[in-house]
């Protein structure tokens, strides 16, 4: 099985371009920085940092949400590969391929130090980014919910 899940602080800004073509679509590239568990000799974490690509509307979500510094949560197997350097040389690659990505706090509104609310960046209510959850009315009692 091939499958991992990662917690972690953005490098940078996702660095998105378009497929050429028919069915043209996004492909977003970003970094994580993934502290270890155990503090090194010098008493302080390290990090790893790991190459995540997404496609379509998760790249699409990423371009639009995602900012440097931010943590967040993603999910999605390994692939590995190389390529030929024009010198020559043999370079490989390992990357994570996104199959889901969530934030991990609240995002902060640019330049300033409070939260959004209900609604995120673009002003799509919070219900649609939940993926179907929705708030609980006030005045619903718990014996009239689905679930306990």
């Amino acid at each position: 099985m091939n499958k991992v899940s990662l917690i972690g602080n953005l490098v940078r800004d996702p660095e998105v371009r378009h497929t050429q073509g028919e069915n043209s679509m996004a492909v977003a590239r970003f970094t994580l920085a993934v502290s270890r568990k155990k503090k090194n000799a010098d008493g302080q974490y390290e990090s790893d940092f790991i190459n995540c690509v997404s496609f379509g509307r998760l790249a699409e979500f990423a371009e639009k949400h995602f900012l440097k510094g931010m943590k967040i949560a993603v999910t999605g197997h390994i692939q590995t590969g190389s390529y030929t350097k024009r010198d020559g040389s043999k370079v490989y690659t390992t990357d994570v391929m996104v199959e889901e990505q969530e934030f991990c706090e609240k995002p902060k509104m640019e330049n300033h130090n409070t939260y959004y609310g209900g609604d995120d960046l673009t002003g799509t209510p919070a219900s649609q980014l939940n993926e179907g959850f929705m708030n609980v009315p006030e005045g619903v009692e718990d014996d009239g919910l689905p679930f306990n």
